[in-house]
């Protein structure tokens, strides 16, 4: 039985891209959709994101964008994208190896993302996590209606910690949190032993006031393949 658990955001901490938008742009193409399709979609969410937009509300903004897609589709869609980034070597060395250190030493490992199920589960099942948490969109009659239950962001993020903990009777304060962005603060915050990956301002200074640990971030992907924006 797990006595603590190692929690880890997504995008940026384990995997060297935003996977929303990687994905986005591969389910349109792999659906046909014209040139430029993805360009135009996400527009306002690079606006919206350019004038300071909560990162909730862009996250909320960019789930609209599969109104009326089939979830099962969706599903279909992501395990083809997972298979073909994993030929450029997504995953982010340092942070990582400390996963499958956590997973060997029997620790709960539990990904914590504003992303959802066509993304995180192909990348959960990859890594063997026990427990994978994001933004959960509304789905009916099988199709997704745009909305979302609560986008897993910021102090959603924290909550999903403690509601771990609580299931499964951890101390937090013997658990572990990676997270890139200063909107992992809150998940950071909640553990014993916060984890900071790479040279996001806020979270660095957090970390040196603090003496939280530091990794690097050192992709080991290639570069974005699109103009991403934060969600």
């Amino acid at each position: 039985m797990s006595t603590a658990a190692a929690f880890f955001d997504v995008d940026e901490t384990l995997i060297g891209f935003k996977t929303m938008f990687r994905f986005l742009a591969f389910h349109l193409e792999r659906r046909g959709a014209a040139p430029g399709t993805y360009e135009r979609l996400t527009a306002t969410l690079h606006r919206a994101a350019a004038d300071g937009h909560p990162r909730a509300e862009v996250n909320r903004r960019y789930y609209r964008l599969y109104a009326g897609e089939s979830a099962a589709s969706l599903a279909a869609s992501g395990r083809a994208w997972f298979t073909h980034e994993l030929a450029d070597a997504p995953f982010i060395p340092a942070p990582t190896a400390r996963f499958d250190a956590h997973r060997r030493h029997g620790d709960l490992t539990v990904l914590v993302s504003g992303s959802f199920f066509a993304c995180l589960d192909p990348i959960a099942e990859h890594l063997g996590a026990d427990r994978a948490f994001g933004t959960r969109p509304v789905i009916r009659g099988g199709l997704l209606t745009g909305q979302v239950v609560t986008p897993l962001i910021g102090q959603a993020k924290g909550r999903t910690a403690h509601a771990v903990a609580a299931i499964h009777d951890l101390d937090l304060a013997h658990c572990s949190a990676y997270g890139d962005h200063s909107s992992d603060l809150d998940l950071l915050r909640s553990v014993g032993r916060p984890v900071v990956v790479g040279s996001d301002p806020v979270l660095t200074a957090h970390a040196q006031l603090a003496g939280w640990e530091r990794l690097p971030d050192t992709r080991a992907a290639a570069e974005p393949r699109h103009q991403e924006t934060r969600t």
